[in-house]
């Protein structure tokens, strides 16, 4: 996985804001090497339980779209999850030693944030929330907050509305595309 840069960011936009898709693509302009064919994209979680599954959903939003020509691993069909991280991990590394790597993952919050994507550069670390030990991932991580931490977090993803992840990976998808054609022009 290639080094990521000395500067530090940390940003955070609720999906439903006003203009949300355009902000979201401007910092994804900046912070993305929408030029580097090394781009790759892990989309973390499952489809077996709605609150996680904000990964596997913007994944299959970003295959369906026959214009995004970056890889990305993680979809509703082959979810990226627990069982398979590190074995993706590997055969991305082996593959291309240099890879940037874009994590997504859903993450749990404070109410007050529920329905935030934060943008940050470095790892996140996936399963953190329900106490799993799952390696960190990703150049830059990008996380989607779709319920309350604290209490039970297993049965509050398991509860989680499938509507808040799905107009989130919406909103999510449409910038990482809109980003990419901007990228062009």
């Amino acid at each position: 996985m290639r080094a990521t840069t000395l500067s530090t960011y940390d940003y955070r936009i609720h999906f439903k804001e006003s203009g949300a898709i355009w902000k979201l693509s401007s910092l994804f302009l900046e912070h993305l090497p929408f030029n580097s064919s090394d781009l790759t994209f892990f989309c973390i979680g499952t489809d077996r339980s709605t609150g996680d599954s904000l990964g596997p959903l913007t994944g299959s939003r970003l295959t369906e779209s026959h214009i995004f020509p970056f890889p990305v691993i993680g979809t509703l069909e082959n979810p990226l999850h627990a069982l398979n991280l590190q074995e993706k991990i590997d055969e991305t590394i082996a593959m291309n030693p240099s890879s940037y790597i874009v994590a997504i993952d859903a993450c749990l919050g404070k109410a007050s944030s529920i329905g935030q994507l934060l943008i940050h550069n470095g790892p996140l670390q996936p399963g953190k929330a329900v106490g799993k030990d799952l390696p960190a991932i990703g150049n830059i991580s990008i996380k989607g907050i779709v319920n309350i931490a604290g209490f039970m977090e297993h049965a509050v993803l398991q509860s989680t509305r499938l509507h808040l992840p799905f107009e989130m990976s919406r909103t999510l998808s449409r910038a990482l595309l809109l980003a990419y054609n901007r990228s062009k022009s």
